[in-house]
């Protein structure tokens, strides 16, 4: 089965963004959240979340939880 990159609506704290890439990645979605955090004070992180937020697809509802 091919992996792909959605927002994850089951573990969202905003948009799912976070719990997406968390997830894809294999990660804990804190740990990806802080890294939104701190390049939100360092860089535009709060552009590219937006920027996220808008292109990533939502999680099909009849996805399984591997």
């Amino acid at each position: 089965m091919e992996k792909k990159l959605y927002k994850c609506k089951k573990e969202q704290k905003i948009c799912g963004v976070c719990a997406g890439i968390a997830k894809y990645f294999s990660l804990d979605p804190t740990i990806v959240r802080l890294i939104f955090v701190l390049l939100a004070f360092t860089t535009s992180g709060v552009l590219a979340y937006i920027i996220c937020a808008l292109i990533m697809p939502d999680e099909p509802t009849n996805v399984i939880d591997a």
